[in-house]
């Protein structure tokens, strides 16, 4: 199957089953190196890693690592990709039941849970954004935009019905954005992830949102 394209928003919805959202996708061997160089690039650097680096990583001969990756440039935009690809799913929270605040909550949820498993490969992702192509780059770039739009749309939604109270619903999107892809660069592997999601929708809804329980 071929990846998912950013200007091809609606085939993001294709790949899962409507009303649920859609599990994660098995690991492939490709996945387990990917993993491996994003722990690597964190504690090294990626400008400071080499094939060769990356191959003992993952515990593999470095003839052996091109047979899946051609460059590191490659594995770091299969690293980006990722992060930015498989939480489109995600998206089919604000396409659920609920109004603007329910489901809003439930994106919140997923993507605060979601960071917490990927904690690595998100903030390498996050931290060497610039060191990609400019084609892959725009890929990743155009689904992080499309998936800020989706946000938006949602908070200006609530907006008009009286439940949220922004200036300015794109500003709020970034904010909100902001705010939970944060949590990459100082979550710990000890930390409780529920009360992590409960006090970011709690910081998201009632804090950047101003939504009143009793709207």
């Amino acid at each position: 199957m071929e990846p998912l394209r950013a200007d091809d928003p609606t085939a993001v919805a294709a790949e899962v089953v409507p009303g649920r959202v859609a599990e994660e996708r098995p690991r492939t061997r490709r996945d387990e190196i990917a993993e491996a160089a994003a722990r690597y690039f964190a504690e090294h650097g990626y400008a400071n890693a080499g094939m060769r680096d990356i191959a003992e990583a993952v515990g593999m001969r470095g003839a052996s690592l091109y047979n899946h990756f051609h460059s590191k440039e490659e594995i770091l935009y299969a690293i980006a990709l990722r992060m930015t690809e498989d939480p489109q799913a995600d998206l089919l929270l604000l396409d659920g039941e609920g109004g603007p605040v329910q489901r809003l909550t439930g994106l919140v949820e997923a993507h605060v849970r979601r960071l917490a498993r990927h904690r690595v490969e998100h903030l390498v992702a996050l931290r060497e954004l610039s060191a990609l192509t400019p084609e892959h780059r725009r890929i990743v770039t155009d689904y992080r935009k499309y998936y800020q739009r989706r946000i938006r749309d949602v908070i200006e939604a609530g907006a008009r019905m009286g439940v949220f109270e922004v200036r300015d619903a794109h500003q709020s999107a970034i904010a909100v954005l902001d705010l939970m892809n944060g949590i990459s660069w100082w979550l710990r592997d000890d930390h409780d992830v529920d009360q992590l999601v409960d006090d970011y929708v709690d910081f998201t809804i009632r804090g950047i949102l101003h939504h009143q329980a009793d709207s």
